[in-house]
């Protein structure tokens, strides 16, 4: 069975930079979490960050949070971790938070706090991809489902 990693916000943890979560309802995280099939994560708190945080967004490869602070080294440790636990359990699928500056898989954030969007990924999302880890976002949990089905499918 293909476990995912999967962003904690995502799962209703109240680990977002506002305290706050992102929980999905969906019947396929409902699934997953009864197979035991996930495995999760929020690299931004497994780097050593607080919660709650200020809002930081990717400005090349570093993060910085809106008062210029340097947030890049809790961010980097954190998509370490994250790889890290994935490869320990052998996870080949990741479903993470959309246009987070750790966990975007499509889009980030431009860097300028104005809520303006541009292509790119987080850190921990790119780590993961460097890896072979396919990553999905909560916009594509019917992909992401289909993926880990094919996975499983070609491995009998």
């Amino acid at each position: 069975m293909e476990k995912v990693l999967v962003s904690s916000c995502l799962l209703g943890q109240a680990v977002r930079y506002d305290g706050g979560h992102n929980l999905m309802e969906s019947d396929v995280v409902r699934t997953w979490l009864e197979q035991g099939r996930i495995v999760a994560i929020c690299p931004e708190c497994a780097g050593g960050l607080q919660t709650p945080r200020p809002p930081a967004e990717r400005v090349g490869q570093r993060i910085l949070t809106e008062q210029g602070e340097d947030v890049t080294h809790a961010f980097s440790l954190g998509a370490n971790i994250a790889l890290k636990l994935a490869q320990q359990e052998g996870i080949k699928v990741a479903v993470l938070k959309a246009r987070s500056p750790s966990c975007g898989n499509q889009q980030i954030y431009d860097g300028r706090f104005t809520k303006q969007l541009i292509a790119g990924q987080g850190l921990t999302a790119e780590k993961l991809c460097a890896a072979g880890i396919t990553v999905f976002n909560e916009f594509e949990l019917v992909a992401a489902a289909a993926y880990i089905a094919k996975l499983e499918a070609d491995a009998v």
